[in-house]
C-alpha cells in the first residue's frame, strides 16, 4: 500500500474546529504498527516485568508532580507566611483584591489599613504583597 502524505492540505481542516465529526482514520495501519509486537508463538511476557515498568513510571511520574507542583508551592505558601509575619503599622500593602493601602494596625489575624478615604480591616491572608517597608514599629 501507499500512503500519501498531505500536510494542512486537508480539505477538512477548514471544518475541524471544535468538533470532532471529520475525525476520519485514514491511515489505522500507521497507529497499529505503533502497538507493541507480538511475542513469538509459545512464549508469554513475563508479569513481573510489565509491574516493574508499570509501577516505576508511577514512581517517577510522582517525582515528577513533587518537584513541579507540591514543592513549588510549599516554598510559596512558607514565604508567604515568612512576609506576613513581618508586616508591620506603616507599611504599604497591596490585597489579593487590588486594593492598595497603608497598614495601620497589625492584630493577630487581620490588619486595619487605610486606602484614600476609606479604613478597611481585612484578613492577613489577604495581603498579596508590601510594596514599601516603614521604619515603625508594629503595634499588636
Amino acid at each position: 500500500m501507499f500512503y500519501e502524505v498531505k500536510l494542512a492540505n486537508c480539505p477538512c481542516i477548514d471544518t475541524f474546529i471544535g468538533s470532532f465529526v471529520c475525525m476520519i482514520l485514514l491511515n489505522v495501519g500507521l497507529i497499529l504498527a505503533m502497538g507493541q509486537a507480538p511475542s513469538p508463538q509459545g512464549t508469554q511476557a513475563d508479569p513481573r516485568g510489565q509491574a516493574v515498568t508499570t509501577i516505576g513510571m508511577l514512581v517517577v511520574m510522582v517525582v515528577m508532580f513533587y518537584f513541579v507542583l507540591i514543592r513549588p508551592q510549599s516554598r510559596k505558601a512558607k514565604e508567604h507566611a515568612e512576609m506576613l509575619k513581618t508586616v508591620k503599622a506603616g507599611d504599604k500593602i497591596v490585597t489579593t483584591g487590588g486594593v492598595v493601602g497603608v497598614v495601620i494596625t497589625v492584630k493577630d489575624k487581620t490588619l486595619n489599613i487605610r486606602s484614600a478615604d476609606a479604613k478597611f480591616e481585612v484578613t492577613k491572608a489577604a495581603v498579596a504583597e508590601i510594596t514599601e517597608r516603614s521604619g515603625a514599629t508594629s503595634e499588636s
